[in-house]
This record gives C-alpha cells, sequence and structure tokens, in this order.
C-alpha cells in the first residue's frame, strides 16, 4: 500500500497522540517522531532544521519573559507571603457572604498574576485556605471548587506564561495578548465570587460566617495587615502589568524588574534564605528547560507536518464542511476542550493551536481574541473529571476525609462560569478587544 504525502502526515499526527497517550515524554516524542518523519520526507536536511529551530528558540526575545516570570513566581510562593495575604483579606472580607471563599478567590486573582503556576496556586492554597473552610464548616464541594477555580486563574491573568507562548507560537503580540486579557479574566474572577455570594445569600449553611470575634477586629488592624502583606505585592505586580501595557518596558524587560522585586519583599519580610532562593532557582530552571525542548520539539514536528502537507489536508476538511464562524469556533474550541483531558496546556499551544491558525482568516476571526478563547478555555481542562489536573493536586493536600468526587462536584459550576465567560466574549469581542484598541489603536 503506497502513501501520500498528507496521509503519512495525518499518521504522523495520529502517531504522536497514541503515543503520548501510552505516557512517553512528551518534548522527547516530538523531537523524536519530527525526526523520523522529517528524515523519510527530507533526507539528512531534517538535521539541519533541528539545529536551526534549536538556535531560533534560545535566540527567541519573547521567551527570554518565561524564566524571569517563573522565577518571580517561584520566589513569591517559596517566601511564605501567602499566608499573610490571606489573612490580610480574610479579615478585610469579614462582613461579606462567604468572607472566607471570597478572600481565598481574591488571593489566588492577586497571586495568580505573581505566579501563574497552576500546581503551586492550588497546592498552596490548599495547605492554608481549605482547612480554614473546612474548620469553619465550609460546604466540601464548595470549598473545594473555591480553591480548584481560583488556583487556575494565573492560566489567563496576566502576566501569563501561556499568553507568551501563544504570542511566541503565533506571532501575535505579547503585549497586545495582556491588554485583551485583562478584562476577561478579571471578569471571570469576578463571576466566581458572585457565584460564592450568592449561594452564601441563598443557604448559609454552606458559607457560615465567621465567629463573632473574629469580625469585630479594630480597623486599624485590618488596615496594618494589607498595608503589611497586601500592597507590597500588589504594587509589584501592577508595576510590572503597568509597564508592559503602557510601552515603558518590553515584557522580558518587566519581568526581569518583577524577579528583582519579588527578591527584595521576599528579603522584606524577612522570607529570603539560600535554600529557598536555591530551591526557586532549580524550579525556574527545570521548568524553562520544559517549555524550551517542548519548543524545539514542536517546531520541528509542526514544520515536517506542514512540509507533508498535513495542515492542508485539515483545512480542506474544515473549510469543505461550510462552517460559519461561529460553527468552527465551536468545532476549534470544542477539540481543544477534549484535548485538555489527556494533555498539558503547553502542548495544546504550542502543537494544536498552529493548525488552526491558517482557518482563522477564512473565517474573519482575530487572531487576538481566539487566543483569549483559547486561554479561558484551558482553564477547563484542569477542573474537567477525569484528568482534572487541579482537583488532583488538592487531593494530595487535602485532609484525609475529603473524596476526589467530592473535589470534582465542587468544581464543575465553575466550569460553567469559563463557558459563560467564554460566550460572552465571542458575543461582546470588545471585552477583550477594547483595551488593545484603546491602548495601541488595533
Amino acid at each position: 500500500m503506497s502513501f501520500t504525502n498528507p496521509e503519512i502526515g495525518i499518521i504522523q499526527l495520529a502517531s504522536f497522540i497514541v503515543i503520548i497517550l501510552l505516557g512517553f515524554p512528551i518534548a522527547f516524542t516530538l523531537v523524536a517522531m519530527g525526526v523520523f518523519f522529517g528524515f523519510y520526507a527530507m533526507g539528512p536536511r531534517i538535521f539541519d532544521l533541528l539545529v536551526t529551530n534549536t538556535y531560533d528558540v534560545m535566540s527567541n526575545d519573547v521567551l527570554t519573559a518565561v524564566p524571569l516570570f517563573l522565577f518571580m513566581g517561584y520566589v513569591v510562593e517559596r517566601s511564605n507571603i501567602l499566608d499573610r495575604l490571606f489573612y490580610s483579606l480574610q479579615l478585610s472580607m469579614r462582613h461579606v457572604p462567604g468572607a472566607l471563599a471570597v478572600a481565598t478567590l481574591i488571593t489566588c486573582a492577586l497571586f495568580a498574576t505573581a505566579t501563574g503556576i497552576v500546581g503551586a496556586v492550588v497546592t498552596l492554597m490548599g495547605l492554608l485556605a481549605y482547612p480554614a473552610m473546612l474548620r469553619a464548616g465550609y460546604n466540601t464541594e464548595l470549598a473545594s471548587g473555591v480553591i480548584c477555580a481560583g488556583g487556575c486563574l494565573g492560566i489567563m491573568i496576566p502576566p501569563s506564561v501561556l499568553l507568551i507562548l501563544y504570542g511566541a507560537t503565533t506571532s501575535v503580540s505579547v503585549v497586545q495578548l495582556y491588554a485583551a486579557a485583562f478584562i476577561p479574566g478579571f471578569l471571570l474572577a469576578g463571576f466566581y465570587i458572585l457565584y460564592v455570594i450568592v449561594r452564601a445569600m441563598i443557604n448559609p449553611a454552606l458559607c457560615p460566617k465567621l465567629p463573632e470575634l473574629d469580625r469585630h477586629v479594630p480597623f486599624r488592624e485590618v488596615a496594618q495587615a494589607l498595608l503589611t502583606s497586601f500592597f507590597p505585592l500588589a504594587v509589584l505586580i501592577l508595576s510590572v502589568l503597568g509597564a508592559i501595557l503602557f510601552g515603558l518596558a518590553t515584557p522580558s524587560e518587566a519581568a526581569a524588574v518583577g524577579a528583582a522585586g519579588s527578591v527584595l519583599i521576599a528579603a522584606g519580610y524577612r522570607s529570603l534564605t539560600f535554600q529557598r532562593l536555591k530551591e526557586a532557582v532549580y524550579l525556574t530552571a527545570r521548568t524553562s528547560a520544559m517549555v524550551c525542548y517542548l519548543f524545539i520539539g514542536s517546531w520541528t514536528f509542526s514544520s515536517v507536518f506542514s512540509y507533508l502537507g498535513g495542515h492542508e489536508v485539515i483545512e480542506h476538511w474544515v473549510l469543505a464542511a461550510n462552517l460559519s464562524p461561529t460553527g468552527f469556533l465551536i468545532v476549534a474550541q470544542g477539540i481543544i476542550f477534549l484535548l485538555g483531558w489527556p494533555l498539558e496546556w503547553t502542548e495544546i499551544i504550542i502543537i494544536f493551536v498552529p493548525i488552526f491558525l491558517p482557518l482563522l482568516k477564512a473565517f474573519q476571526i482575530d487572531p487576538l481574541l481566539f487566543g483569549i478563547l483559547v486561554a479561558l478555555n484551558i482553564q477547563t481542562s484542569f477542573n474537567t473529571p477525569p484528568m482534572a489536573m487541579a482537583a488532583y493536586y488538592l487531593k494530595g493536600v487535602a485532609p484525609a476525609g475529603v473524596r476526589l468526587n467530592q473535589i470534582f462536584s465542587g468544581a464543575l459550576p465553575f466550569v460553567f462560569m469559563v463557558f459563560l465567560t467564554m460566550v460572552l466574549v465571542y458575543v461582546f469581542p470588545d471585552i477583550a478587544l477594547w483595551l488593545p484598541h484603546k491602548l495601541y489603536g488595533r
């Protein structure tokens, strides 16, 4: 049996998915399959392509921001800043229905802008806020959903590493992506908070009020707690984001300032030790290396796939279906949603999103808007069974009596709020596009 080149390309893509489902390392699988099928298609020139892609990744100015933002997040994570932040927000929200849950979501949203590392935020809030909510008598499902959903906000809220990778993959401006993600990200966080408050008002037994002693804290104590915990981190984050959004610095320059600022804040809290600094450097190097290998592998894999004509097959198939722009978006986002079960978001962004990019022009869809919808969509993969990684992170630190199905049950209502936000962003695209238009005349 003989195969045409496009058929070989489809076999390449299918083989990759099967091998990944078998549990092989994704980055090295990409490299191996890119070289294997590339040797069939291009001969020894595939090795020149591999070397060129490696050099391009290492010299990519956009990707320089990734290790710097990661370092900023890991320093903040390792410096015990989160417990101070949660305590101060808990005091300031003490009269709000579902005070502990609301304080948890605000802490997650703020901490997400400092780290963007889902596993870190879910784990830390699972150790800090989750036991506090359970001790206060909060419903286990609701408390679980709050931790899982809040911990995933870093995927969307700038300075999101996902948006940096999307920008590097699609050649869309990272600065404009940050501007576009700002309102939808905090809109989603607002939906989470509103959901908790409404549920607490309808059924107060789900979220009991704080003890009388905790609700009558002097204003001076609340102000002092906020001044020493909330404001330093908020100033750091706003400085970094403001410098990027208003064109005062590139993402890489702002990330460098953020990394230095996180070290200064940790030192100011007397939480900076050599051991913690070493752990932050090690984790940054490990994660950055993973991202670089993924880019090298995926660019090689995608180049071979395109050379074989695989992209053209998919493009012709989609165009032949005579889909409307809305129909195409539903299909594309549905595929990304399903891919989120077996794959990490990095693989989805680097490997599968480029397959849809040539089709955006045909359907007259702004790649900036598409990127925001993808970022929202990928949050669902962390909270949707059976591969809800946020639920597994939380289960790993949860008290012994908490069952995994309780965590799944609590996370699902928040998934529907992600879908609601996606619908609103598509129906009213100015939610995402207004700020880039206003700042950059896009």
